[in-house]
């Protein structure tokens, strides 16, 4: 049992430090990020402002979009200014197609809320775990999007899936998966020792 134990917690370390594992870890955090922004919106839209369906969701999914833009152009380590056509445009066309689903759960759950006769905190709640349910559907369907098209590849550079193979990367990622590494150094080792440590 203690093997089996230590051999499934090596294959899910392995896992997780690959590109593929630091990316998800990354974007993970961009997502629960923007996760809370768009709650704590539409709690104060849905609550004390009495916002409609359509106008609390949109404010909260456009709140949220923002949070995950910048962090997920961090979870990809995107420097500089971002290509409109190539990476804005196309982030926000499926932020927009993100915003439809969202609206859509946000519609049903102010529906059937009334179905339910909640009122209150209780109605404000179940709108909100309806939101957060419709959210986490979409999560794994962003992750995908912007791993293997949106950033799959920069100039110069080769594309994720060669790199996800390796056991070890050295992508630094959030510090909670892995310490950032110098990949000189591998190459420092080779060198040999200077002249003057010789003598």
């Amino acid at each position: 049992m203690a093997i089996t134990s230590n051999r499934l917690g090596e294959t899910l370390n392995r896992k997780v430090r690959t590109t593929l594992g630091i990316r998800f870890g990354r974007f993970a955090v961009a997502a629960i990020a923007a996760f809370a922004t768009t709650e704590v919106v539409l709690t104060i839209c849905a609550g004390p402002l009495a916002l409609t369906a359509t106008w609390a969701s949109i404010i909260a999914w456009f709140s949220g979009a923002l949070v995950s833009y910048v962090l997920s152009r961090w979870a990809w380590k995107r420097k500089g200014r971002p290509n409109l056509l190539k990476e804005t445009l196309p982030f926000w066309i499926v932020s927009a197609m993100v915003i439809v689903i969202l609206t859509l759960a946000t519609k049903f759950a102010y529906h059937s809320a009334g179905w339910l006769n909640l009122t209150g905190a209780e109605r404000v709640l179940y709108v909100d775990l309806v939101y957060g349910v419709a959210n986490i559907g979409t999560f794994l369907l962003r992750f995908l999007f912007f791993h293997y098209v949106l950033f799959a590849g920069s100039p110069g550079r080769p594309g994720p899936a060669a790199a996800e193979e390796a056991l070890a990367s050295t992508d630094p990622g959030p510090e909670v998966f892995a310490r950032a590494t110098d990949p000189g150094d591998a190459e420092d080792s080779d060198r040999p020792p200077d002249a003057d440590r010789e003598r």
